[in-house]
C-alpha cells in the first residue's frame, strides 16, 4: 500500500476548479481514484463560502466521494498539543495537522509554509507533484 494523501482546503479548490498544472493535475487524479481523504475541518471550510453555484455544486461532488475524518479524542488531543507547541497555529490548521498526523497521513496543500514547522507531518505542495 503507497502513501495516503489528506487534502486541505486550497487544494480541494484548485483540483475541482482546474487550477493545478497538468502534471499536478494527473498526479492527483492517480491518489485519488485510490484514497479522497479530507477533514470535516476542510468541509466546513470548502463548503462554507458562499461562492458561484455551479462551482458549490462541483465542491460539494466532490467531497461527497471522500472519506471524511472527523475529530474523536486522538485528533482532538493532537489539535491541543499542536496548539500548545505552535502558538501562531489556527486552529483550523492544527485540527488538519492533527488529523494527518494521527492517521499517518501527506498533507497536501498549496500553504506549505503553515505547516512547515510541525515536527514529523510531512506535507507537499500539490503544485510542485
Amino acid at each position: 500500500m503507497g502513501k495516503h494523501y489528506i487534502l486541505d482546503a486550497n487544494t480541494v479548490i484548485d483540483y475541482v476548479g482546474d487550477r493545478l498544472p497538468e502534471s499536478a493535475a494527473l498526479a492527483m487524479d492517480n491518489f485519488i481514484n485510490d484514497d479522497l481523504i479530507t477533514s470535516i475541518v476542510v468541509k466546513i471550510e470548502v463548503l462554507g463560502f458562499d461562492g458561484d453555484p455551479g462551482e458549490m455544486k462541483k465542491l460539494n461532488d466532490f467531497l461527497a466521494l471522500a472519506t471524511i475524518f472527523y475529530v474523536d479524542d486522538a485528533i482532538a488531543d493532537k489539535t491541543i498539543d499542536l496548539r500548545k507547541t505552535y502558538k501562531k497555529l489556527k486552529l483550523g490548521d492544527a485540527l488538519i495537522a492533527a488529523t494527518a498526523l494521527v492517521h499517518g497521513f501527506t498533507l497536501l496543500t498549496r500553504n506549505t509554509k503553515d505547516f512547515q514547522s510541525i515536527a514529523g507531518l510531512a506535507c507537499v505542495n500539490p503544485h510542485d507533484l
